[in-house]
C-alpha cells in the first residue's frame, strides 16, 4: 500500500482517525502507523482526532476557513476574519474567529490561532452563508451583515445608546465605508431583532445604516 498516495486525495481535508483508519484498514496496528506518520511529518494533528496532510504529501492544503469549521463544530467564521474577507474592515486578521453555540474555546495549531465564541442557539443559525473558497472546499461563514451583528453583540463595553454613536463605531472605530453600509440587508437584520442579543445596540445600527 502507498500510504502517501491515499493521503494525497484527502490533502484538501482535514482527516478524522476513521478516515485515516479506513485507509491504514491493510495493517495491523493501524494506531500504531499514525503515531508513525505523525513522527515522520507526513500528518499533523489540528486536535485529538483531527489531522491534516503535510507539504511531504501534495501542495494542496485546507484553507484555515475551512479548518476553523472543522476544528470545532458546528461553528461558522465570522467576526473580524469575516468582515475582513468581505473587504469591510482594512486589516488584515491573523485570528481565525468563528461563532458556535457551544462554549467558547481557543486552539493554536501551527501556530495558527482558532477562537470560537459562544452565541445563543435561537440566533446562531441566522445570516450564515455557504461559500466556495477553493476547489471542493467550501465553508460556513457570516454574511456581511451577521459579521457586523456578531462584532457587536460579543466585543465587551459596546451598547450604543443614539444613531450617531452607532455610525461613529461603524464609520470611526470598524472604519467600514459608507457606500459598502448602504449594500447591507437591513429587512434580515429587522426580523434577526427579536433573538439577537444587544438588541437595542443592533437598532441602532440598522437605523443609522438606514439614514445614510
Amino acid at each position: 500500500m502507498n500510504i502517501i498516495r491515499e493521503l494525497s486525495s484527502y490533502s484538501d481535508q482535514p482527516i478524522s482517525t476513521q478516515v485515516l483508519l479506513g485507509l491504514l484498514k491493510g495493517y495491523n496496528r493501524p494506531y500504531d502507523k499514525i503515531m508513525e506518520l505523525l513522527k515522520q511529518g507526513v500528518i499533523y494533528q489540528l486536535r485529538r482526532g483531527l489531522y491534516v496532510t503535510s507539504s511531504l504529501v501534495s501542495t494542496n492544503t485546507p484553507e484555515p476557513f475551512l479548518i476553523a469549521n472543522h476544528l470545532y463544530g458546528p461553528s461558522y467564521v465570522s467576526l473580524d476574519s469575516a468582515l475582513f474577507h468581505w473587504g469591510l474592515i482594512p486589516e488584515r486578521v491573523f485570528e481565525i474567529c468563528s461563532m458556535t453555540p457551544k462554549i467558547s474555546k481557543r486552539y493554536t495549531s501551527q501556530q495558527v490561532v482558532y477562537s470560537f465564541t459562544h452565541l445563543p442557539l435561537a440566533y446562531y443559525p441566522l445570516g450564515i452563508k455557504s461559500l466556495s473558497i477553493h476547489e471542493k472546499q467550501t465553508v460556513l461563514i457570516a454574511g456581511p451583515e451577521k459579521a457586523l451583528c456578531d462584532k457587536v453583540i460579543t466585543t465587551a463595553g459596546v451598547n450604543l445608546r443614539s444613531k450617531q454613536q452607532a455610525l461613529a463605531f461603524l464609520v470611526e472605530d470598524l472604519r467600514i465605508e459608507k457606500d459598502q453600509l448602504r449594500e447591507f440587508d437591513l429587512r434580515a437584520m429587522i426580523t434577526w431583532l427579536p433573538v439577537c442579543p444587544k438588541s437595542r445596540s443592533i437598532k441602532l445600527i440598522i437605523e443609522a445604516i438606514a439614514g445614510l
